[in-house]
């Protein structure tokens, strides 16, 4: 055979091979094509949304002691007695150990500025973070520890504890999808149509904390005796859904 009979046989295979790779490819698109129309046309996307109000049951809150004196040592020793004190009218209200924790310790010296830079005496600071779900107490617990001594209370926050959040995701979960199925299932019956079947979902969710600022409230309390008023109010939890149906 011929050198040029074999080239015309080798083009010719190559030719029948890139006809065959073309019509492979446009098959491959076409049912690709045919199957994302086919998965757009018959899905529909909607949301569902629940919310709970809630009366936290949780609350956290600084209580801080901030003394000064001549020397360091003064100021810490003083400042340590009197969260000592602190701390056992906390304990003495049924408050355990793992609902203190330490915050904040320091001791720097105070200067004056009049004229030069000068220290005129050391402030020691302590503060403790108390979270507990004793919210009942909570006037207690500011009141008692003021008159113990305490003068730096931090704002409260009021929250839901996690056990109960957990119920309550629970519970919103079921609602937020029962909503979105029903309008799902009312626009599909308007279009003549029935959901068949999920394809995907998703959830998010989210709450609201209420704050209280005790601070001024708190040291007036002490120097009147009269019990600080404390309203926890209500959070609010919620869960939002998106799922994607089929119909058909």
């Amino acid at each position: 055979m011929s050198q040029e009979n074999k080239n015309d046989k080798s083009n010719l295979a190559i030719i029948a091979l890139s006809v065959v790779l073309v019509v492979m490819s446009l098959t491959i698109y076409t049912i690709s094509q045919s199957g994302l129309e086919q998965n757009t046309a018959d899905t529909i996307t909607m949301s569902g949304y629940a919310e709970e109000k809630v009366v936290p049951d949780t609350a956290t809150l600084s209580i801080g002691v901030v003394v000064q004196a001549d020397t360091a040592k003064d100021a810490s020793d003083q400042n340590a007695a009197i969260m000592s004190a602190v701390v056992a009218e906390l304990k003495a209200l049924g408050l355990e150990d793992k609902e203190m924790q330490t915050s904040y310790v320091s001791v720097y010296p105070v200067y004056n500025y009049d004229k030069e830079q000068t220290i005129t005496g050391y402030s020691a600071s302590n503060s403790v973070q108390v979270t507990t779900t004793k919210i009942g107490n909570l006037s207690d617990i500011i009141d008692r520890s003021t008159a113990a001594g305490a003068n730096q209370i931090g704002s409260i926050s009021f929250s839901v504890s996690d056990d109960r959040q957990e119920q309550l995701r629970e519970d919103l979960m079921k609602q937020a999808v029962d909503d979105a199925s029903s309008k799902a299932n009312g626009l599909a019956n308007s279009l003549g149509l029935k959901v068949t079947g999920v394809q995907t979902a998703s959830i998010s969710d989210g709450n609201s904390r209420v704050y209280y600022t005790a601070a001024e409230t708190a040291m007036d309390a002490a120097a009147g005796s009269v019990s600080t008023p404390i309203e926890p109010g209500e959070s609010t939890v919620s869960m939002s859904v998106q799922v994607t149906y089929y119909i058909g």
